[in-house]
């Protein structure tokens, strides 16, 4: 790819919107191509954003100005279009989770290195210039060796605001795996792999009313845990207790990490800005803003991929990150399903921070 990288864009939902923001604005990609199940839906969201291209999955894997395909689909398809894209030739960048089950997740990781493929996952906020700037600071040793961390997302869940909030309440759903990968990401980048999980993890209701849209007042079916508290442990010897729930109304975000000389509060996980916060041992405290470079937006692990590709270096959001936020999530599962611990395999390396002037407004060679 040494001209701008051909994108096309697989899914219309919500989320699309936020990425075609951004990736129609970054100078080293073009967004050439819209694809969706409802080909009216694909048309209206190009036009939307002045893309040329749309239709279906299959013509937008035919087209050979895509380079990268970014998978924005429901989390149950996503191994499957994401093998599909890589099959054709195609690097993918594609939203979390990065499949359902190990089995699945490894089979892309597999397939994308026997293509000489890349392959990127969400989240990518890590990337931002909040999250960046607190690794800046726990990198810096300001808080001295980070030792432990408290994580939690607590609300009322997606059936307040999605019209059709029915994926979030089913297999591939939950708050572990929606909002899991933004806080064990960024876990992972500050502590490095997760070794063992214990958790317990209960169901609030059988049943939820959609608040919003068209379709407010139905009632369906919760077929997921909703509320996951969970004990991580990791390979250098920190620990995090997280908690994640979609069943109370008061709203909880937090990232702590606490280390042997001071403490630092993170900015939402989920956010790409943020100020954080630093305290002494004494409790005293002072604030910082974002002064890290980094993306504005969803996409930016996006253009981190291109980046790498031409630079020959791995992306910093890769497969092999998303597949160990996956694996530690499904130990998540089985360590609340059985009631005891469970062990993660894989191994990962906490991601390079991103080098003074990088942005996606101007187009870098590496």
């Amino acid at each position: 790819m040494t001209t701008r990288a051909g994108i096309g864009i697989v899914g219309a939902g919500d989320i699309s919107g936020q990425y075609l923001s951004m990736l129609t604005q970054a100078p080293d990609v073009e967004v050439r191509f819209v694809a969706s199940r409802d080909l009216a839906r694909a048309r209206a969201k190009a036009d939307e954003f002045g893309v040329a291209g749309s239709g279906s999955y299959a013509e937008l894997l035919r087209d050979p100005r895509v380079d990268v395909v970014v998978n924005l689909t429901v989390p149950q398809v996503h191994a499957e279009l994401t093998a599909q894209a890589l099959e054709a030739g195609k690097h993918v960048w594609s939203e979390k989770p990065l499949a359902l089950s190990g089995a699945d997740g490894r089979a892309l990781l597999d397939l994308a290195e026997s293509r000489g493929l890349r392959l990127g996952c969400a989240p990518d906020t890590f990337l931002g210039t909040g999250l960046q700037s607190a690794l800046q600071i726990v990198r810096s040793g300001q808080i001295g060796t980070p030792r432990s961390a408290f994580a939690s997302f607590q609300y009322g869940g997606p059936n307040l605001w999605h019209p059709s909030p029915e994926f979030f309440f089913t297999h591939g759903g939950g708050p572990l795996l929606d909002m899991g990968p933004y806080y064990l990401t960024a876990l992972v980048q500050v502590f490095g792999s997760v070794r063992r999980v214990s958790a317990t993890a209960v169901q609030g209701a059988s049943t939820r009313v959609i608040q919003a849209g068209p379709r407010a007042g139905q009632r369906f079916a919760v077929d997921v845990p909703t509320h996951v508290t969970a004990l991580y442990e990791f390979v250098g010897g920190g620990v995090a207790d997280v908690i994640l729930s979609f069943d109370t109304p008061i709203m909880r975000v937090a990232l702590e990490v606490t280390g042997t000389a001071g403490a630092l509060r993170f900015p939402d996980p989920n956010q790409f800005a943020g100020d954080s916060e630093v305290f002494a041992p004494d409790g005293s405290s002072q604030r910082f803003a974002p002064i890290a470079p980094g993306g504005p937006g969803r996409g930016s692990g996006v253009v981190d991929l291109v980046r790498a590709v031409r630079a020959g270096v791995p992306e910093r959001a890769s497969g092999a990150l998303a597949f160990h936020v996956l694996e530690a999530m499904l130990a998540t599962q089985e360590a609340a399903r059985t009631g005891q611990p469970a062990e993660v395999v894989s191994r990962v390396e906490p991601a390079p921070l991103l080098p003074a002037g990088w942005g996606t407004e101007t187009a870098l060679t590496g």
